[in-house]
């Protein structure tokens, strides 16, 4: 494996001068990155695979969509569409992505957009859309074609940028100096009981800005939600057998979650997005007939909850007992306070700027 890394670190090294340059040219203003008087809120990362984008957006929703009319735009990765599209209630992931999905079915009453090009993107939700006051851009850190009002960087605790490096030989899109471009930084699925001394030796490591802000987050998992109204099986329990199927880059703190919970746990793990076959259903549900146990389920993410709920896959596995479990960002309480005073006292501030009341 280091032998194979040795191999691709030129071709890592040719990425990463094309990066800087990119990188440079928008700094110096040859690129040019267009402002909005509404408030951007970019959550991204440095790297590719999951880093828990799609649970910050969520939290974000959560915080101000009482206080501020908002809206989501993704570039809806995988979807077979192109162009800005506003999901609607009968949107299916095919047209506008998983992702985005899942925040129309969490969150009816807002707008979720998608658009690959988010400036143009934008200004269709605005024009549309004059009222909106908060625009939530879900996976944009390297779209430098906007200039956002408050961008929340976040690094994964099992592989923390600065342990990484630029593709092809590790998983980072930029060099690691890119985080210099972002308000906050959030270090996600950290352990619940994560030391202040483990802390503190992250926050060296990190070396942020005088202005910016770090926090560490953990996951917080749900009670498991039945995806179809099929017979609902005993549910979970140390004594049941889990048929674990996965399109996620990282189904590992999912694994480790259900490990203390079930008695048995087994495995199909597809690439991230994955679009799942009529094949691949009907091999789910020969893994799930073939358990001698009479106490099984099958366990999902809720991201591929929206891409199994199609037509095709939906007659292959609605008599099948398959739950998805929900997950959301959590901070410590103090962290939990400070986050979000820093992204209201935002909103509010730009809020106030656009409107002429100071």
């Amino acid at each position: 494996m280091n032998f194979l890394r040795f191999l691709l670190f030129p071709a890592a090294l040719l990425y990463g001068i094309g990066i800087f340059f990119r990188n440079l040219l928008y700094q110096i203003g040859i690129l040019p990155a267009k402002g909005f008087d509404t408030g951007i809120i970019v959550i991204g990362n440095l790297s590719v695979g999951g880093t828990g984008k799609s649970p910050m957006t969520e939290y974000l929703i959560r915080l101000l969509k009482e206080k501020f009319p908002l809206a989501t735009l993704s570039r809806g990765y995988k979807r077979h569409t192109t162009g800005f599209l506003l999901a609607e209630k009968d949107s299916t992931s095919f047209q506008i992505g998983d992702e985005p999905l899942q925040f129309k079915k969490k969150f009816p009453d807002i707008i979720v957009s998608v658009d690959e090009n988010r400036k143009q993107g934008i200004k269709k939700l605005l024009l549309q859309f004059p009222q909106l006051k908060i625009i939530l851009l879900d996976d944009a850190f390297q779209h430098r074609r906007v200039k956002p009002g408050l961008s929340i960087l976040l690094t994964d605790y099992s592989k923390i940028f600065y342990d990484d490096f630029l593709l092809p030989v590790g998983s980072l899109r930029e060099w690691s100096a890119g985080k210099g471009r972002a308000d906050i930084i959030i270090v996600t699925k950290c352990p619940v009981n994560l030391s202040p001394v483990e802390k503190r030796i992250i926050l060296k490591n990190i070396s942020p800005e005088p202005h910016q802000h770090v926090f560490f987050s953990h996951i917080k998992y749900g009670e498991p939600i039945t995806l179809f109204p099929s017979p609902s099986g005993e549910g979970l329990g140390m004594r049941s057998t889990v048929v674990l199927l996965t399109g996620i880059s990282n189904p590992k703190p999912l694994e480790d979650y259900l490990k203390d919970k079930v008695s048995n746990i087994i495995p199909m793990h597809y690439p991230d997005h994955h679009e799942y076959t009529i094949v691949e259903a009907n091999k789910a549900v020969e893994t799930f007939n073939n358990i001698a146990s009479s106490n099984k389920v099958i366990i999902t993410t809720e991201k591929d909850a929206m891409r199994l709920d199609k037509p095709g896959l939906v007659e292959v596995l609605h008599t099948l007992p398959i739950y998805y479990i929900p997950i959301e960002v959590s901070f410590d309480e103090k962290e939990k306070t400070e986050f979000n005073q820093l992204i209201t006292d935002y909103a509010f501030r730009t809020n106030q700027k656009h409107s002429g009341v100071h």
